[in-house]
């Protein structure tokens, strides 16, 4: 009987070899469908068989966020998106996508399939922004929106913006992207003004955040690393409900007018659920 089996399974070349196109597809999705959406795609590349188990639609019904409805309706505002397969509808919510007036933009992380938001210094209330004397806004290409705005001297130091919208459920982290100094390009390279900087060093700038089911979180830092872009992390909410609109209040300020603060910049607000790494926004 050993012999009998051991015939079946080689010949005079030896033992059958069970090779990558010979997995059925219905296999292959089933363990793509543990992958994150980046690796799906490499997988893709492998043969025939994996591509065409990689569009199926119930792997990328469990990458795209709950409400992902909503977002084809509000923020791609075509839904005609809806015929499209789910791979589609995820690569589609997955590219930086104007919203308000291109004041935001709503977009999901491509390997987590996090929610993401940035919303432009446009989108915000600036306290003195329309007195050229404190505050301009200028070109900049480090910037999403192709615009910061920048003071370059004030007593009373007030940002502050509100967004509503309807998020998945989950933990979501907000930041204020600021940079000391004005960057310019100089004969190919990289400069920083940093002649306006000054007041930050005395007192810390006070970050809020309060969400419309009465989360509230407040956090202090003093600006620093001139030149650089840095992320200032305000705070977190949760979101637990589905298919809820969740409304959020937030600003930063300095607004003790015992001395003057100037040389920022202000590029945006980034909202990100917790999933998504710091290093891809």
């Amino acid at each position: 009987m050993g012999a009998n089996i051991s015939g079946y399974l080689s010949d005079s070349d030896g033992p059958l070899q069970l090779r990558l196109g010979d997995i059925p597809e219905s296999c292959v999705a089933l363990v793509l469908m543990y992958l994150d959406p980046l690796d799906i795609c490499r997988m893709a590349r492998l043969n025939r068989a994996f591509r065409s188990a990689s569009l199926a639609d119930f792997i990328w019904e469990l990458k795209l966020p709950s409400n992902y409805r909503f977002l084809v309706e509000k923020v791609l505002t075509d839904t005609s998106v809806m015929d499209l397969g789910k791979r589609d509808i995820f690569a589609r919510l997955c590219k930086p996508n104007p919203y308000d007036n291109g004041e935001k933009e709503i977009w999901l992380d491509k390997r987590t399939g996090g929610l993401c938001v940035s919303i432009s210094s446009k989108g915000l209330r600036i306290t003195g922004i329309d007195d050229r004397r404190y505050w301009n806004h200028i070109p900049t290409q480090e910037s999403r929106f192709q615009t910061v705005a920048y003071l370059q001297q004030i007593w009373w130091f007030e940002v502050d913006g509100e967004f509503e919208f309807q998020f998945p459920p989950g933990t979501y982290r907000m930041f204020f992207r600021l940079q000391l100094g004005k960057t310019s390009k100089r004969l190919g390279r990289r400069v920083c003004n940093s002649e306006h900087i000054h007041g930050w060093d005395i007192k810390p700038v006070r970050f809020q955040l309060s969400t419309s089911d009465g989360q509230h979180v407040v956090s202090h830092f003093y600006l620093d690393n001139p030149g650089n872009w840095v992320l200032y992390h305000a705070g977190n909410f949760v979101v637990e409900k589905h298919n809820v609109l969740t409304k959020i209040n937030f600003s930063l300020s300095q607004i003790d007018c015992t001395h003057t603060k100037g040389g920022l910049c202000l590029d945006s607000v980034l909202i990100c659920n917790s999933d998504v790494s710091k290093e891809s926004l």
